[in-house]
């Protein structure tokens, strides 16, 4: 893959994983082009104010709930990464019509668009919510995913391609409990939901460099999952908030006590490799061989927080909160 011949396009570019995105692509992979496209003027304005002003950087004011304007910006786009989303479980449990036209219906039209402007490879971001969703957030990004699997099935002949990346917690994001317990640790005090509560975790530059290996490697119709590592939510507060209290307040609505990647049933359709895990689609768009050096699971298999094998240890959960801070 050339990535200096190649003019890439990410929706949603103004949010922390775009960022990063954008400053390890232009950096490191140095593309032809590079179209931020996002509907706020005010965090794409903040971007070329910290930097990202280079000459191969386009930004592109636009939604994903409107396909005219999708078709435009796509214009001899050969890459979309699809980033753009509603992501805060309470606003979409709130406002359950505006997440399904965002999350849902913006799927729908990057997918038209690339369709109809010939987009070599479009990929788009899920999350470990969307196996066995329990919230309306989860739910909106399941049918995303199998819109992007199914997606491949309308490209007839044409070298257009779809796939979709899915993994855990964002470390430091925002929203996430990382900021939340350095903000209550202040007070002597730190909330939590329920002390059996694991999660898996990555780093922002972690995540973003899956997807750009994930964009190298897919052949359409794949989900990717990366292999992460867990951590339970009491052996996270004991090391950020050693000295503080703990005030146990219940799960939240839409809320797990574990999360899970990939499904039992899932697992029938998997196979792993080193460093990731690929759910193939039911009816493949490719040769049988592109696949037959990964490993099939075992009968049975669960990829889940609580019964993963990597469980970070102090020192790996201190270094990735470093790391992860770092990307804020």
């Amino acid at each position: 893959m050339n990535w200096s011949e190649s003019s890439v396009l990410l929706t949603g570019g103004t949010g922390s994983f775009g960022k990063k995105f954008t400053e390890i692509l232009l950096s490191e992979y140095k593309p032809k082009k590079l179209t931020i496209l996002s509907r706020d003027e005010l965090k794409q304005h903040e971007m070329r104010t910290r930097g990202f002003d280079q000459s191969n950087l386009r930004y592109f004011i636009g939604d994903v709930r409107d396909v005219d304007r999708l078709r435009r910006a796509f214009m001899d786009v050969d890459i979309v990464v699809h980033a753009a989303a509603m992501k805060q479980v309470p606003a979409c449990e709130y406002n359950p019509i505006e997440a399904i036209a965002t999350n849902i219906d913006g799927a729908r039209n990057v997918i038209d668009a690339a369709i109809d402007l010939g987009v070599s490879k479009t990929l788009a971001l899920s999350t470990d919510k969307a196996t066995a969703p329990l919230n309306l957030y989860g739910a909106t990004k399941l049918v995303a995913e199998k819109l992007f699997v199914q997606a491949n099935a309308y490209r007839g002949g044409r070298d257009i391609r779809f796939s979709a990346v899915r993994y855990g917690n964002v470390v430091g994001s925002r929203g996430s409990v990382v900021p939340l317990f350095r903000e209550q640790r202040e007070s002597g005090t730190i909330t939590i939901t329920d002390e059996r509560m694991t999660r898996f975790w990555i780093t922002l530059e972690q995540g973003v460099r899956f997807v750009i290996s994930c964009l190298e490697q897919m052949q359409g119709g794949e989900v990717f999952v990366p292999k992460l590592p867990s951590v339970n939510i009491m052996e996270l507060a004991r090391m950020m908030a050693p000295e503080c209290t703990h005030e146990i307040i219940g799960i939240r609505p839409g809320e797990k006590v574990h999360e899970c990647l990939i499904s039992t049933d899932e697992a029938r359709q998997t196979i792993m490799y080193e460093d990731r895990y690929v759910i193939l689609p039911t009816h493949p768009w490719w040769g049988s061989s592109d696949y037959s050096d990964g490993e099939p699971l075992p009968e049975g298999f669960t990829y889940a927080s609580d019964l993963n094998d990597m469980q970070l240890t102090e020192n790996e959960l201190r270094e990735m909160i470093d790391d992860g801070s770092a990307g804020d």
